[in-house]
């Protein structure tokens, strides 16, 4: 079984690309993970390349940025290849599952890492409706509009 769930945050703005012969949205990125145990001298985090396809690389694409906390669902595979020099060069990237936010939007605006969809802000849900959910604001029946749908 090859499966991997991580924690962690966006270091870099997602590279996105089209597919050649599919013509799907792939996006790259990576995360920094912080280590559960540190040690003096040794890396308080360790850093993940990541590559989302499909529907998934158009979440990425459209929701997330540099800083943005999320957890991913995926599997680890081999990045190898040869350089110019012949010799092999060995990687590993994580091949996204599933990939959801790992904190709040208050929380995100807090520390820098949220910005609105394109095309302008939603709409911001009103009041508690009273059963601990918050309301849906007027206009927004979109799938696009929310991103957990």
């Amino acid at each position: 079984m090859n499966k991997v769930i991580m924690m962690g945050r966006l270091t870099r703005d997602p590279e996105i690309r089209q597919g050649q012969q599919s013509g799907a949205t792939v996006a790259r990125f990576s995360i920094a993970v912080d280590r559960r145990f540190k040690r003096e001298g040794q890396p308080e985090a360790d850093f993940f390349n990541c590559t989302a396809f499909g529907k998934t690389g158009e979440f990425v694409e459209k929701y997330l940025k540099k800083g943005t906390k999320v957890v991913i669902d995926g599997e680890v595979q081999n990045d190898n290849y040869t350089n110019k020099e012949g010799q092999t060069v060995y990687g590993t990237q994580i091949i996204i599952n599933t990939i959801e936010f790992a904190e709040s939007k208050a929380a995100a605006e807090r520390n820098g890492s949220y910005t609105p969809p394109a095309g302008g802000p939603a709409p911001a849900p009103t009041t508690d409706a009273g059963d601990g959910f918050m309301n849906i604001p007027e206009g927004v029946d979109d799938d696009d509009e929310l991103p957990f749908m």
